[in-house]
């Protein structure tokens, strides 16, 4: 049966015949050149092709590379007579010999040398090898098959046509029927190509369905997963500052209760001290000792101060001493409230990448500006020459805060500006000018620099984060070092007379990503950053 298995491995899977001069697609599978044109033709209508076996999509109409080698495997088979067929010689009855013809009419398989000398009669039908010459027969007759009744769907025999049951039916030929029935195939084979092409176009579109919602999936679960990372951080903070609120006001009242303390048991002492003496006074017998004491009147006076330590114990007792409960509260809901509307109503802050200088590359959905090379962006007013940016968002009103990781920062300034600052010169940088307002950090420094005015800052960073709040009615913009507990650095006060941008200068060793809502992060520079000047 090894030539079965060959012949199978020869077949075209789109004809189902033998390859007729094969060809090889990228993937490596392989048709007759006229089978996959016509499959080719069909799906350019569609705009898109796949190879019919393994469905591997191409961008573009494949090429068809013509295999050599499997053609030269097919004529060499072909041209054997021994891969033709496995039927063997009816006459050669010594040693099998395969077969090459059959005849129809003495039920017989010829080999070569038997055909040479067989009658060439008409009556001798000879066809390929076969076996079952009896199907090629009526069963009635025992005549040839030579006809085809189309009333009745079957192959019938002359005498079945003449004289038979089919004797008045519409019959055909063999070859017009076969030639009939095989069109009615190729057009049930387009159909159904065709239905598969629409199938494979459902599947594809199903699966493209598919991955996009996969992909928002994962976006939307990226987003609440930094959402509650954010709520997390954000509650965690609020935590630190009104546990230490609660510490410092609990601490500042135990030193003035201390200190109330220890005056009035230095008061209790002097009083004990007096009571003594004026004892000793009242046991003596001598009148004389007794009227002549000269500090027997600082004895006998003990209202002085009284009043004034009687007022400070009531004070600390019912007024001062304790804590402001309702300011902690206070604080806690404020800034609940705070976390709540930065969940629900927060715009997030995103860099606006016309306003972006030409060494700074903004990426990640404007969320993330680092130094670059050249970007070779057009030259406009809004586009800073500076390695700086400004948000898209402005506020107007309201109450906004951001913040920003530092950690490893060797030089930047992050802060806040207006719409009219300079884009040109070093008096467009954040804090060289009246319209903006920043915080520079400079190898491990704060400073404060507002209108080319710098406050230093004494105190290192300890923190790797900064919080810049904005409180626009009341015209303040102040910055916090996000450590433990959280160490305000300084407030800008003044009055706002255009709406405020975030905004971001990058120097050596950092490159800035905004994480999200009114937040954004600093992290050490890798090695695609450059410090190009500014």
């Amino acid at each position: 049966m090894a030539s079965a298995d060959l012949r199978k491995e020869l077949e075209c899977s789109v004809c189902l015949n033998i390859y007729t001069n094969p060809v090889t697609l990228r993937c490596g599978h392989n048709f007759c050149r006229d089978c996959i044109g016509r499959v080719l033709d069909t799906q350019e209508r569609s705009g898109g092709y796949s190879c019919p076996e393994c469905r591997e999509e191409f961008q573009d109409r494949p090429a068809l590379r013509r295999n050599i080698t499997l053609r030269n495997i097919v004529d060499n088979f072909l041209s054997q007579p021994d891969q033709k067929s496995e039927f063997f010689c009816t006459y050669c009855i010594h040693t099998p010999v395969p077969a090459v013809k059959s005849c129809l009419l003495c039920d017989a398989s010829l080999c070569d040398n038997h055909l040479r000398v067989h009658s060439k009669s008409p009556e001798h039908v000879l066809c390929d090898p076969t076996t079952s010459l009896e199907n090629r027969k009526c069963s009635v007759h025992k005549e040839l098959l030579k006809y085809y009744c189309t009333d009745d769907s079957s192959c019938i025999c002359v005498s079945c046509s003449l004289a038979g049951e089919h004797r008045g039916h519409q019959v055909e030929t063999l070859d017009e029927a076969f030639e009939m029935k095989k069109k009615k195939l190729r057009n049930v084979l387009q159909k159904l190509m065709n239905e598969r092409e629409e199938t494979e176009k459902r599947v594809q579109s199903l699966q493209g369905r598919r991955r996009k919602v996969q992909g928002k999936a994962e976006d939307e679960t990226e987003r609440v997963t930094v959402l509650f990372i954010d709520l997390r951080r954000r509650l965690e903070d609020l935590e630190k500052r009104i546990l230490s609120e609660i510490a410092g006001q609990a601490q500042r009242v135990s030193l003035s209760l201390s200190d109330m303390i220890q005056q009035l048991k230095i008061k209790k002492e002097e009083l004990s001290r007096k009571m003594g003496d004026i004892e000793e006074l009242c046991n003596m017998m001598d009148p004389l000792t007794v009227l002549q004491e000269s500090d027997t009147g600082d004895l006998c006076d003990t209202e002085g101060g009284d009043d004034e330590d009687r007022e400070r114990h009531d004070r600390l007792l019912y007024d001062g001493g304790d804590l402001d409960v309702a300011g902690i509260s206070h604080t806690l809901h404020t800034g609940l409230s705070d976390i709540m509307s930065g969940v629900s109503g927060v715009t997030d802050i995103l860099l606006d990448v016309s306003t972006a200088g030409n060494h700074l590359q903004i990426s990640d959905y404007s969320k993330m500006a680092s130094l670059s090379s050249h970007q070779h962006r057009p030259e406009t007013p809004e586009r800073f020459q500076c390695n700086q940016v400004i948000s898209s968002q402005r506020f107007s009103s309201g109450r906004h805060y951001w913040e920003v990781d530092v950690g490893g920062s060797v030089y930047c300034r992050v802060g806040m500006c207006y719409p009219s600052i300079d884009r040109r010169g070093g008096q467009s940088l954040i804090g060289n000018n009246k319209k903006s307002w920043g915080l520079e950090i400079k190898y491990n420094q704060y400073f404060m620099i507002q209108d080319e005015k710098t406050i230093h800052v004494p105190t290192n960073v300890s923190s790797n984060r900064v919080r810049i709040e904005l409180n626009y009615e009341a015209g303040q913009i102040s910055f916090y070092d996000l450590c433990d507990p959280i160490r305000h650095l300084h407030t800008f006060t003044t009055t706002f007379t255009e709406p405020l941008h975030a905004g971001l200068w990058i120097g050596r060793g950092s490159f800035i990503r905004i994480s999200g809502g009114t937040k954004c992060e600093i992290w050490p520079k890798t090695s695609q950053g450059r410090d190009s000047g500014w």
